[in-house]
């Protein structure tokens, strides 16, 4: 198949349906081959615009979702960011294509997912660290975090990546219930501690599971 033109359509598509709108963002859905994330037998629907099995019950996300959720996540070169969900590594290569390689930690705790997200992002990074466990917990050896990205349902935010996070960094999460939708919610975390909330509509995602998970 002709990948290429089918991921310059794809971003076109996004570009004109508003989900899509900063030119970092742009330019990561451009260079990343979403096709090597993806399983082999569902491969050829890589660039339509749905959620696709990767295994254990988890999913890559609907591109139109993961360009929603990198857009409020308001990225920018030399970020430290801290994904929680590797999946199959695709968001965690387009983060790295906007903070950079080193810049980037992603967390998966299904193991044979950690794998392939391990195998995965060796094709786009040689850098990102991947590591297997309780995504959270957050990761202390590398906070404080400018943000914090869970790509999972949580039930609230958890208090560990509320304290890994630095004053002015944001963290990003599905938050509600298991079933059904949830809502895309933004903190702030503001100098006294405190966190101000911003939140982008309705959403639907797999669980997240841990300590301060469900």
């Amino acid at each position: 198949m002709e990948y290429e033109s089918l991921r310059a359509r794809m971003v076109e598509r996004l570009v004109d349906e508003g989900y899509i709108l900063s030119e970092n963002v742009r330019r990561a859905f451009e260079a990343v081959p979403r096709e090597l994330f993806v399983p082999s037998e569902y491969r050829a629907r890589s660039y339509v615009d749905m959620p696709l099995p990767i295994g254990e019950g988890q999913t890559i996300s609907a591109p139109s979702m993961v360009a929603i959720m990198l857009e409020v996540s308001d990225l920018s070169e030399g970020l430290n960011t801290l994904e929680i969900g590797a999946g199959s590594g695709y968001n965690a290569c387009l983060i790295a294509q906007i903070v950079g390689d080193d810049h980037l930690v992603t967390i998966e705790r299904i193991h044979t997912v950690y794998m392939q997200a391990k195998e995965n992002l060796t094709r786009c990074s040689k850098a990102v660290d991947v590591v297997h466990g309780d995504g959270t917990e957050g990761w202390p050896a590398k906070a404080p975090y400018d943000r914090i990205i869970i790509t999972a349902a949580a039930p609230s935010l958890p208090n560990p990546l509320k304290e890994q996070l630095k004053v002015g960094g944001k963290l990003i999460a599905p938050v509600g219930k298991t079933a059904g939708f949830q809502t895309l919610t933004v903190a702030i975390k503001q100098p006294d501690g405190s966190f101000k909330e911003k939140r982008f509509g309705a959403c639907a995602f797999v669980p997240l599971i841990g300590t301060y998970g469900f």
